[in-house]
């Protein structure tokens, strides 16, 4: 079986299933690999071989429960080496994964009350049992970037890997499409900014004259979700870590005290210094994003509608026009178009697109451009976007021309996959790794 790496079996979207399982995983369990200071539960390897066969698309070789638990045991691997090198993630990093793979299932379920209905918790206890394994998924990922990030190929290792798979094994691929956005958020009013930043003040003379506490208001009123259910506690950050304004105003503030209304791109924070420990400090904050009003949103309408009818006439590429006015930092550098995250193509199935972008496109024609459309952002964020269906592939082959960026994606993680393995054979004997009797048939330390 080929090792999944990156996490394999707990993908992007299983994570939670896979995590609640273990924390209502049977109390009779028992220590199967012990990697330093960490530990796989045999409880662990048989939710993931009960994961990864219910999202296996062909036969599982007899094997399979090995290869899982060799997966399991790179992982605890690179937990254990990250502790000693040092390779940390911080909590914006774990708070604005959690952040997104709420508003995945909010996507998919409808409501966050309906996520809440579906697992008998509150969101706030979701993301508090989902913490751990975030954390350690994001420290996996962290160490094999560091582990590959020398790891280059050229054109001519890309063709050669295309050419050494068998004309009769490659892959059908389906009807692919290529599309792409132009992103303006609206420009709220300077009224609307007044309105947030007063009610912030209003916070804070609460706060002085004990009429409230920071952590109280936090939980009632604070938009960042992630820190709201602590009471606004971001956790310690070191420079850098957090946006520019945020980390200006706490960087300048004594513990304990409290700032007037910091603006970032994120909305208005109210701050409070909790401590500081040289150049890293922790803090608690009240987050309240101000809405654009109807006018605000049209003025961004009437922006997309001119340039769209510059970008028909031929005066300006509908790239250019997204490198140089588009809001949206994930797409603008790549022209606005729609990438495959994981290959970086432009070629996407359309059950890989957003469901109201595949909407639109299927009464569109090739080429054309939507008039300016409103949604709401994964943050919850009004905007307004155009939307251009640049192409459409139909079924074909895995071709050279055609799919240049998913083979050359597949032949860097190959590349990358002989790194881990290299890096494998040399940390196993850098760390203490003991291994229940049971699973000696499967040869762990024997390499992949």
């Amino acid at each position: 079986m080929k090792p999944f790496f990156i996490c394999g079996f707990i993908g992007w979207i299983s994570l939670l299933q896979v995590s609640l399982a273990q924390s209502q995983a049977m109390v009779i369990d028992k220590i199967i690999v012990k990697v330093n200071d960490y530990i796989i539960l045999k409880s662990e390897l048989e939710i993931a071989y009960r994961q990864a066969m219910e999202n296996a698309k062909q036969g599982f070789p007899p094997n399979a429960k090995c290869e899982i638990l060799r997966q399991l045991l790179l992982n605890k691997m690179l937990v254990a080496k990250a502790e000693i090198d040092s390779v940390t993630v911080s909590e914006t990093e774990i708070n604005n994964n959690l952040d997104r793979r709420m508003a995945y299932f909010e996507q998919q379920l409808g409501s966050l009350q309906k996520i809440e209905q579906a697992y008998n918790k509150t969101i706030a206890q979701l993301k508090e049992e989902l913490r751990p394994a975030i954390q350690e998924q994001l420290i996996i990922s962290k160490m094999q970037n560091e582990i590959t990030k020398d790891v280059e190929i050229t054109p001519r290792q890309v063709k050669r890997y295309y050419y050494s798979i068998p004309k009769d094994s490659l892959p059908y691929l389906p009807a692919e499409v290529e599309v792409g956005v132009i992103v303006r958020f609206p420009t709220v009013s300077k009224a609307e900014k007044d309105k947030i930043k007063a009610r912030l003040l209003d916070f804070k003379r609460q706060i002085l004259t004990g009429k409230a506490t920071f952590e109280e208001l936090a939980k009632m009123y604070s938009e960042d979700l992630a820190s709201s259910a602590r009471g606004g506690e971001l956790g310690f950050h070191g420079r850098g870590e957090l946006v520019p304004p945020y980390e200006a105003a706490a960087m300048n503030m004594e513990p304990g005290e409290i700032s007037d209304p910091v603006e970032s791109e994120f909305g208005f924070h109210l701050i409070q210094l909790i401590e500081r420990r040289g150049n890293r400090y922790n803090s608690r904050h009240i987050l309240i994003r101000p809405e654009p009003t109807e006018e605000d949103i049209r003025q961004a309408e009437r922006f997309l509608d001119s340039l769209r009818t510059v970008i028909l006439s031929g005066k300006m590429p509908f790239e250019k026009a997204a490198l140089t006015f588009s809001d949206d930092k994930s797409t603008k550098t790549s022209g606005g178009m729609l990438q495959n995250p994981e290959n970086k193509s432009t070629h996407l199935a359309k059950d890989e697109l957003e469901y109201s972008i595949f909407m639109t496109i299927d009464t569109m024609k090739v080429g054309s451009i939507s008039r300016p459309l409103r949604f709401r952002t994964d943050e919850g964020k009004t905007a307004v976007r155009l939307i251009y269906f640049k192409s459409s592939i139909p079924p074909h082959s895995l071709s050279l021309d055609l799919d240049y960026q998913k083979i050359h994606a597949a032949a860097l993680q190959q590349e990358r996959e002989k790194a881990i393995i290299k890096w494998f054979e040399k940390a196993k004997n850098q760390l203490f790794i003991d291994i229940d009797p049971e699973y000696s048939h499967c040869k762990l330390l024997e390499g992949f």
